[in-house]
């Protein structure tokens, strides 16, 4: 079992900065399609570092999983380009609770020919074609909210790994809590225990690739919620990539 293992081992692993970013990724980051607003927040989001490291590519297939309003939609359906597709998801139980999603939604696949909205309930995602990766940034911990059946999580991890083809990329990208194998933390701070997501995720089928420490903040006591002015854009995160097995 996993969930012994400290946060400081999980998150051990080669510098996600020492990875290329490639041509391809840094015309993504300058479409001039993307929103001005995005493009300020990339110096505090690493995003080329953090595709570089996931091995997104032109001609792949995927999926930006619980996108909000598209900050990686916007970078990944440049990337993918004509050759690809990108499917940015939202959750119809999110949809429900604040019908903005939706039209945030609609709107950023809108600005792309080549992406489309996908919205199910969490335990029925599904795309229209196999996948070659993916991501999802500050969301995992969702799965795990009081809204959601208790085996949440798992089911729709479960549903992320059967729509991948073998091989395929799953990027996960969240707020760190202290240890939580419980997870109480996802509904009390919007956070989750980095250990008890890696072993979640494991075993539904993923294999653990690697992660880094780029997002890490050591200063952040993982006490406080997400959205509290005192923390809020500087939590510690981590970054676990998982891939499925040929």
């Amino acid at each position: 079992m996993k969930t012994g293992l400290t946060i400081l081992a999980l998150l051990a692993a080669a510098p996600l900065a020492a990875q290329t970013v490639t041509p391809a990724i840094k015309a993504a980051l300058a479409d001039p399609g993307r929103p001005a607003a995005d493009k300020a927040r990339d110096a505090r989001s690493h995003p080329g570092e953090i595709l570089a490291f996931a091995g997104i590519k032109p001609g792949m297939k995927v999926a930006d999983f619980m996108m909000g309003a598209g900050y990686w939609t916007h970078i990944l359906s440049p990337l993918v380009g004509p050759k690809g597709h990108v499917y940015g998801y939202q959750s119809s139980e999110f949809v429900k609770l604040r019908p903005a999603y939706g039209e945030e939604q609609k709107a950023a696949v809108a600005a792309h020919g080549n992406a489309s909205a996908v919205t199910t309930p969490w335990q029925e995602v599904a795309f229209p074609e196999p996948l070659d990766a993916i991501i999802t940034v500050q969301n995992y911990h969702d799965l795990h909210l009081n809204l959601s059946p208790a085996d949440n999580a798992t089911v729709t991890t479960k549903r992320l790994y059967e729509a991948l083809k073998p091989g395929g990329l799953f990027l996960v990208i969240d707020h760190a809590a202290n240890s939580d194998p419980g997870f109480k933390a996802p509904n009390s701070l919007h956070r989750i225990d980095p250990g008890a997501a890696r072993t979640e995720i494991e075993s539904v089928g993923f294999r653990y690739v690697g992660s880094s420490r780029l997002l890490a903040n050591p200063a952040d006591p993982k006490d406080k919620l997400v959205f509290d002015p005192g923390i809020r854009g500087k939590t510690d995160q981590f970054i676990f990539l998982f891939r499925k097995p040929k």
